[in-house]
């Protein structure tokens, strides 16, 4: 995003916040307002001064004294700002009798990068910045780089993306569904301010697309979808040797197939499984404990790298006494469960408690304990 500095501009974003800590990211149209709890929030009061200014919500009266022919409401869930008519003074939420409207003050800055992809209009259900940052870190996605990515959704992790690489970097967005490309672009260019000239969106399936792209191209490759195991092997044609895979999925059925695919394919590294969970805490005084809210499991990401051609992959063996893989119902119903050998301790170790516990019980008839 383009570096802004100094007074808020007309048609930027602005995050207000109050004294409650809830906050309201709006675009600042001339002659605009957003109706609030509390009152309207005047744009022409935001435009043209700096961050850290402290401003307070007008009355209904002062809403439409002022240019009332073209005042604008912005409010809108999409931000589209549109037109005043006479009618739209009927359709001002019935507030309650005595309840005061004007008055309460909000502190204007502009939104960070986390803010904006939290509040910005949404399809798919988008990474939160916690997600985000993981994949950015444990991917070794930096300036300069090409990425692919799979699953555009609403944008989160394109603008993510956009930012680490650069405009020295490349970034290729595949999206399956046009509606959600159209999103993805949409979201990315109101937060720069202009559609990015290093990122190209495709629209269709992942392997239909990638097999136009050229062969060991790209340095990282990021996918958020529900079935990325069945995308490895072009994954791997268009990954460069030591390349870094990234894979965002959301239950536990999706990271056992994934990474069993990724053991089983011989051309990827063992899987890093990662889960983030978020607590935010308080600190009033004496009261410094964690919030009662929390944002837990929201999903895992699985990172592996790419092997040279004609290299497998190392694996750790595995003890020959365990059997991690043989499906629980086929052994009970063929040779039953003693052929399944879900053991955590060996026979020898097994013998060693038994005979501790057999000294032990032995002890409660001993007849000297019983006389004393």
């Amino acid at each position: 995003m383009a570096i802004r500095r100094g007074a808020f501009c007309a048609g930027e974003k602005a995050q207000l916040t109050d004294r409650k800590m809830d906050k309201i990211t709006i675009q600042l149209v001339p002659g605009g307002y957003t109706q609030t709890g509390h009152g309207f929030i005047m744009h022409d009061d935001i435009i043209g001064v700096s961050e850290g200014t402290v401003i307070t919500t007008a009355d209904a009266q002062r809403t439409f004294a002022e240019n009332p022919d073209s005042r604008q409401d912005t409010s809108g869930a999409a931000g589209t700002p549109y037109v005043r008519t006479d009618e739209f003074q009927d359709s001002i939420k019935p507030w309650r009798p005595g309840k005061k409207l004007g008055g309460w003050k909000y502190c204007a800055m502009r939104p960070r990068t986390a803010d904006y992809v939290l509040s910005m209009p949404r399809g798919a259900q988008i990474m939160y910045p916690k997600d985000i940052a993981q994949v950015l870190q444990l991917g070794d996605i930096r300036g300069g780089m090409r990425v692919l990515e799979s699953g555009g959704g609403s944008g989160a992790m394109s603008i993510s993306l956009l930012e680490a690489v650069g405009s020295g970097g490349e970034v290729a967005t595949i999206e399956i569904r046009e509606e959600f490309a159209r999103i993805c672009k949409a979201n990315a260019t109101v937060f720069y301010g202009y559609e990015p000239s290093w990122w190209k969106v495709a629209v269709g399936s992942f392997d239909i697309c990638c097999a136009g792209l050229p062969e060991n191209y790209y340095d990282r490759i990021v996918l958020d979808m529900l079935d990325p195991w069945n995308r490895l092997e072009q994954a791997y044609r268009v990954i460069s040797p030591g390349g870094v895979l990234a894979c965002y999925v959301t239950t536990v059925t999706q990271v056992s197939r994934l990474a069993e695919r990724l053991r089983s394919s011989g051309t990827w590294t063992e899987p890093e499984i990662t889960e983030t969970i978020e607590r935010t805490w308080k600190a009033d005084g004496l009261a410094v404990r964690p919030n009662h809210q929390m944002i837990g499991h929201t999903g895992f990401i699985v990172v592996s790298r790419a092997m040279a051609c004609g290299h497998a992959a190392l694996r750790k063996k595995g003890r020959a006494f365990k059997d991690t893989h043989t499906d629980i119902d086929s052994a009970a119903s063929a040779d039953g469960l003693d052929s399944l050998e879900l053991r955590d301790m060996s026979d020898r170790k097994v013998r060693k408690v038994l005979r501790d516990l057999d000294g032990q019980v032995s002890q409660l008839h001993n007849p000297r304990l019983h006389a004393a």
